[in-house]
């Protein structure tokens, strides 16, 4: 088996990678039987030198390889027909930019399998980038609050490189009496919460939160029962609300007279009801003045994110009365950062987590087996259709 990965041929280049030098030698040391190669790419966080340091061939042609391991969507031109591809498809929601993409993958017989739909049978994923989005988001809040309010400065995440630099550089700042809440308790939200505790900020109850006076910055992680409700009054569950989310209502009002910052970390899709309207936006009590949109679904469960942001350009201004997007940290707009790659700031990092597990759980199934069907309920085309558990995107690709 000889396994290949694949230059990111999407713009802007993600300098992300699904295993490093030192995971791709391990893969080989692990399984004799098996040759890792890097297709040649002078836009990821390991060069093709650190590459051959481990033992990793370098080549430009890898259609000689059997898997074809990347980190973003590829381009129709740079597919390959009649291999396997393991990548963020982004299709998985009907996503419009990548239709013709999925049409395409079908058209070429090759197998898709989405990082994304990689779970355990007791439920959860097994891979992500989520953990590294919320610390680079949670950053990227604090920066923005920061610049806003001319009150401290913090040099951009992915100038400093690494996640050791960014928590020394906390350590240089003292933080003013913000009051944070995070919204989400999966991965995203517990990479934000960490950075948070990183940069010497205290954690509080909900009931302190909403209650309490502070001379000292603090935050709160909530969990969806805590800003969504029944609409019909009976009790919270969990399992309930994910798979019927249009019967509840958002219960968040109650936090946004005694918020500064809203670091938005949850999954979201249609069905699940907004923080708030835009119309809210105008009320007296709404105190909320920079908004950290990690989970950034255009005009979604933050309606004034009105669209994706580079890293290099990352916050958008609202005016709340003229109900349109304007330059960001005026004096009348409410902020909000929605940068879609966090992780591409601190590169390296976010790559070894991922692809530590990697090596520990999906390349194991990859080679030897999959008895638990990890794989093949991720897997989203094969033999020139989509599988069986896919087959509610027929109308997408049709």
């Amino acid at each position: 088996m000889k396994i290949a990965l694949i230059r990111e041929y999407k713009q802007p280049a993600d300098e992300r990678v699904a295993l490093s030098p030192k995971q791709a030698a391990q893969v080989m040391k692990d399984f004799p039987a098996v040759e890792v190669v890097a297709q040649s790419s002078p836009e990821r966080c390991y060069t093709d030198e650190d590459y051959k340091a481990e033992g990793v061939n370098i080549q430009d042609d890898i259609s000689d390889a059997d898997i074809l391991l990347g980190v973003k969507e590829v381009p129709i031109k740079n597919l390959i027909p009649n291999k396997t591809y393991l990548f963020f498809s982004h299709t998985i929601k009907k996503q419009p930019y990548n239709k013709e993409m999925l049409q395409e993958i079908i058209k070429r017989n090759i197998k898709l399998v989405d990082y994304e739909c990689l779970e355990w049978q007791r439920g959860g994923r097994v891979l992500g980038f989520g953990h590294f989005a919320g610390i680079v988001g949670a950053y990227n809040g604090l920066l923005t609050w920061g610049k806003k309010f001319t009150r401290y400065n913090l040099i951009p995440a992915h100038e400093l490189k690494t996640y050791e630099a960014l928590k020394a550089h906390l350590k240089t700042v003292e933080f003013p009496p913000i009051r944070t809440v995070i919204c989400g308790d999966g991965r995203v939200g517990h990479g934000s919460v960490e950075l948070l505790k990183n940069a010497g900020i205290k954690e509080v109850s909900r009931e302190e939160f909403l209650n309490g006076v502070f001379n000292e910055p603090v935050f709160v992680l909530l969990h969806p029962k805590d800003f969504y409700a029944r609409k019909d009054g009976s009790e919270w569950s969990r399992e309930h609300f994910f798979h019927n989310p249009q019967e509840y209502v958002s219960t968040f009002d109650q936090y946004i007279p005694v918020t500064d910052l809203m670091i938005n970390a949850i999954y979201w899709e249609e069905r699940i009801p907004v923080y708030f309207t835009k119309d809210d936006l105008v009320a007296p009590d709404f105190r909320i003045r920079v908004i950290a949109d990690i989970t950034c679904d255009v005009e979604g469960s933050i309606p004034i994110t009105t669209r994706a942001t580079p890293i290099e350009d990352p916050v958008i201004g609202w005016n709340s009365f003229a109900k349109k997007e304007t330059k960001p940290y005026m004096p009348n707009t409410v902020d909000v950062m929605a940068v879609t790659n966090l992780p591409c700031e601190l590169p390296a990092d976010a790559s070894e987590e991922f692809g530590a597990s990697m090596v520990a759980h999906i390349m194991p199934l990859l080679i030897t087996g999959d008895k638990e069907d990890i794989i093949k309920r991720a897997t989203i085309t094969e033999g020139g259709k989509l599988t069986e558990h896919f087959n509610y995107l027929e109308d997408y690709i049709a």
